[in-house]
């Protein structure tokens, strides 16, 4: 989870056979733990169903689904907000540990991810 800035916020590494949405309330827990004041998140489709009410009844956090319009445009363009992660995942990519998957354990993962967002943050002062 990232900042409108596209700093990072809150991470977490999961199995692979976890889907994102599965795995969201263990990600407003720890939100929730560090104390981070949010009142709106913006998530993709994949966050779509129970679990919007699911994170506004337990959290009090309120879940704004961003998506691509149906229409056939031959124009890119991209898509309002969800630029921002995009962005902060192709600078996590300029990492050598963050572009393949080197790490064992889900642990050392999301510690290659801070370890990440922190030199992107002293490379902004």
């Amino acid at each position: 989870m990232v900042d409108k800035n596209g700093f990072l916020l809150a991470v977490m590494v999961s199995v692979a056979n976890v889907h994102d949405s599965k795995a969201a309330l263990l990600l407003m827990m720890k939100l929730r733990y560090l104390l981070i004041p949010l009142e709106v998140i913006l998530a993709d489709g994949g966050y779509r169903g129970k679990i919007i009410d699911e994170i506004k009844i337990k959290f009090n956090y309120i879940i704004q689904i961003v998506m691509r319009s149906d229409k056939k445009v031959k124009e890119f363009k991209p898509i309002h907000k969800r630029w921002i992660i995009e962005r902060t995942f192709s600078w996590f990519n300029n990492d050598r540990r963050l572009c393949r998957d080197y790490e064992l354990l889900m642990e050392s993962s999301e510690n290659m991810v801070k370890l990440s967002a922190i030199k992107l943050l002293l490379n902004k002062i």
